[in-house]
């Protein structure tokens, strides 16, 4: 009964050996060429500040970004469902996402003329 797994015992094996490679190997064959610049933080284009070590404060559009995710990703959340048992709902269901999509578009467009998905 074992024996049916072990191709996927098999390819974990073989999955955890290359990953363990690969960090054993690294830094033995890699390029060991550093400068300033490689050794900074990386954000996103964004040239990286300094701040205290209490903290420091965010610009809102950090906080809008993660927001606009959350409403956008909700809204995908709800369609798989709705996709999966779409013969079964009939016409309600399919006249209650419109209503549902037609919410979410309306969002998505006040935060767009409100300038929310400007990068300034």
């Amino acid at each position: 009964m074992l024996a049916t797994y072990a191709p996927l015992v098999g390819l974990f094996v073989l999955a955890a050996g290359f990953a363990l490679f690969s960090v054993t190997a690294a830094p033995f064959i890699g390029p060991r060429r550093y400068n300033s610049a490689k050794l900074e933080a990386y954000e996103c284009g964004i040239e990286p500040v300094d701040q205290p070590l209490s903290g420091g404060r965010f610009p809102i559009k950090y906080y809008l970004t993660a927001m606009l995710f959350i409403v956008f990703d909700i809204e995908i959340v709800f369609l798989y469902p709705w996709a999966v048992a779409n013969d079964q709902l009939g016409l309600f269901g399919l006249v209650e996402m419109v209503v549902f999509i037609a919410t979410v578009f309306i969002a998505y467009a006040y935060v767009w003329r409100r300038g929310g998905l400007e990068w300034d």
